[in-house]
């Protein structure tokens, strides 16, 4: 081998080292992952496919092992749409409707426990089932859900990878939780690890619409004793509403089915939610990087401790009345006092009729004081279409009331 040729083949070497060190930014990940270009990323379309690539590459770029499916950072699984949505989704083998692809990542740090990181990554692709947008097929890039969540996720990878040595880590970006946590259902029953040795799963999910006040909504705090004492200890900079139960719209749900202790974190509702509006420079990426920063803390406390204790929660779905009509508003979830803030209104329904705006807080509802969500829900669900009472708001501490029509 001639001089030249050996210092080209050094070059090439180091260049290349330096490029797969290159750090890349949240910034990065979510323009990319919330670009017209992957079309909304609807599960089992090539545009979601795109996109579990681009997920694949940063694992791999970040030296996470591959933990999918022989040997690849791959873990597929075929179904049949629900048609009924009372049933169970049917996994399928052979031929089918969809395909998933769930991407997932490893650290191996001969430990005897696992935690397990996740966010979802598929979206709503044109809009369909599920949209909120009324005006026909557009791309619903999703970027605070979730592109938000597998940021960050992608963001503690990097972090975790050659720093925390009590836990072994498994990076998970699921598919098909718009349609009904599928890509986490099929992952908890066929685990690519020994799952009962999993001692926690954080979900990300809709994390980056951080609000002025700092209000962070974490669930599944029931789910083991330990963690009002871990969440409530590291937190400094957020205003924490931290609720019981394991159960919920996202995908910790199917880990807190198999007795493993759960939380999810969730930034709040807002009036781009489900729409083509949810564009990733809305994101609030300052809060993005403060809600990593405690997750990292979260886990540093617990990486020398023995794998979490689990505790069953109160199903609160259950206590949820059933209801024939609506406002048309989206509640603030995050509010914490007296009342049901209002988030959004709708045009055409039933409150923008009446004159409710964002930001009034409904104090009662007909007969029915409304104190919280839950009683909100119990004043509402009595109505039925056609019906016609009062509502009472609270705007900037002056009591409306005004009349409201089913």
């Amino acid at each position: 081998m001639n001089r030249t040729v050996f210092y080209l083949l050094i070059t090439l070497f180091i260049s290349c080292k330096s490029e797969k060190q290159k750090s890349i930014s949240l910034e990065e990940d979510i323009a990319y992952l919330a670009s017209d270009s992957l079309q909304g990323r609807e599960t089992g379309t090539e545009y979601e496919l795109k996109a579990a690539m681009y997920i694949k590459k940063r694992m791999e770029g970040i030296g996470l092992a591959p933990k999918g499916n022989a040997g690849t950072y791959f873990q597929t699984f075929t179904f049949k749409p629900k048609t009924d949505p009372h049933t169970e989704i049917e996994f399928v083998n052979g031929d089918s409707t969809i395909t998933g692809t769930n991407v997932i990542g490893y650290v191996d740090n001969q430990a005897d426990k696992t935690v397990i990181i996740g966010a979802h990554y598929d979206h709503l692709g044109l809009g369909g089932e599920g949209s909120l947008y009324a005006e026909g097929d557009a791309v619903h890039n999703g970027a605070d859900d979730n592109a938000s969540g597998v940021g960050i996720l992608l963001q503690l990878a990097e972090r975790l990878k050659d720093s925390l040595k009590g836990s072994n880590y498994l990076f998970l970006a699921f598919s098909g939780e718009e349609m009904g946590l599928l890509g986490s259902n099929y992952f908890t029953k066929n685990p690519t690890i020994d799952l009962p040795k999993a001692s926690y799963m954080l979900n990300m999910d809709m994390v980056g619409r951080l609000r002025d006040d700092n209000t962070l909504s974490i669930s599944g705090v029931g789910t083991s004793p330990i963690w009002n004492q871990v969440l409530n200890s590291n937190n400094s900079d957020f205003k924490l509403v931290l609720s019981e139960s394991g159960m919920g719209p996202s995908d910790h749900t199917s880990f807190y089915l198999q007795d493993i202790p759960a939380l999810h974190f969730f930034t709040g509702q807002h009036s781009d939610y489900h729409k083509p509006s949810d564009d990733s420079e809305k994101l609030n990426y300052d809060g993005m990087r403060m809600i990593e920063e405690y997750i990292t803390h979260i886990i540093s406390e617990l990486d020398d401790d023995a794998k979490l204790a689990f505790r069953t929660t109160k199903n609160e779905s259950e206590d949820v009345p059933r209801f024939k009509v609506a406002l048309g508003v989206m509640p603030d979830y995050l509010f914490d006092g007296k009342g049901m803030r209002i988030d959004g209104v709708t045009e055409g329904r039933p409150a923008a009729a009446a004159g409710l705006q964002k930001g009034d807080v409904v104090i009662q509802l007909g007969d029915s004081l409304v104190t919280d969500m839950m009683s909100y829900m119990r004043a509402l669900s009595v109505f039925e279409e056609g019906n016609t009472t009062e509502v009472t708001v609270d705007r900037n501490g002056e009591k409306i009331s005004a009349e409201i029509k089913f």
